[in-house]
């Protein structure tokens, strides 16, 4: 027996960690949850960066204010694979081993979006520090919230203090949500895209219904393997 790992993406005020939280209310109201507790499988919530103890020190430098001394791009890419390579190991791999069900804010497309679209770095070292960092673990499904991004920064800003990624310019931003765009154009064998542009409520129908309808292949019968 083995676990799902569902991932929750999206440009900075997609909505993620509100509908992550949404979600996993939803599972336990449906009475999915405790369906999956009768497979023996528990319900994990967790983010990148920052899913571990170690992981919330790397969260810090990563998101912490801007300081007198830039952090380099390649500096970034490498704490970001340093956060998910102690994740998967520490956490992920564990969870799913015993046929757990996680919801993750973030994985391995926002390095993409980020740091290959959004800060020019090479695509090709991303994908291999990617694979060197996960040891080849991928989402079975990928949730991309789909928002237009001055309308994520507006939700941002309402937020009050911004954080180091969210400080960056527009059309930094934009070139993500490019990265994300193409992510979901090569790979939609896993990723589903989420209209991310309605009401908090009219975005968690959509996605509890990818869950339903994933939940109802994925677990209908016992997996085996």
């Amino acid at each position: 027996m083995y676990g799902k790992l569902i991932v929750f993406e999206g440009v900075e005020g997609c909505g993620k960690t509100t509908q992550i939280q949404r979600s996993r209310q939803w599972l336990s109201e449906s009475g999915w949850e405790a369906r999956l507790q009768e497979q023996g499988r528990s319900l994990l919530v967790t983010r990148e960066p920052g899913g571990t103890e170690l992981g919330i020190a790397l969260r810090h430098l990563l998101l912490g204010q801007v300081t007198q001394e830039p952090m380099q791009n390649r500096t970034e890419l490498l704490l970001y694979a340093a956060d998910r390579a102690q994740h998967v190991a520490g956490c992920l791999r564990p969870h799913l081993a015993k046929g757990g069900v996680i919801l993750c804010d973030r994985y391995t497309d926002s390095t993409v979006a980020y740091q290959g679209y959004g800060r020019g770095l090479d695509l090709n070292l991303i994908y291999l520090l990617n694979q060197i960092a996960t040891d080849g673990l991928e989402s079975d499904l990928t949730l991309w919230l789909d928002l237009d991004v001055k309308t994520g920064l507006n939700r941002t800003h309402q937020r009050g203090t911004a954080d180091r990624i969210e400080q960056a310019d527009i059309v930094f931003h934009q070139r993500v949500q490019q990265g994300f765009t193409e992510l979901a154009r090569s790979h939609p064998h896993r990723v589903i895209r989420i209209d991310a542009s309605g009401s908090e409520s009219a975005v968690a129908h959509q996605i509890q219904a990818a869950l339903q309808q994933q939940f109802e292949q994925w677990f209908t019968e016992p997996l085996s393997g």
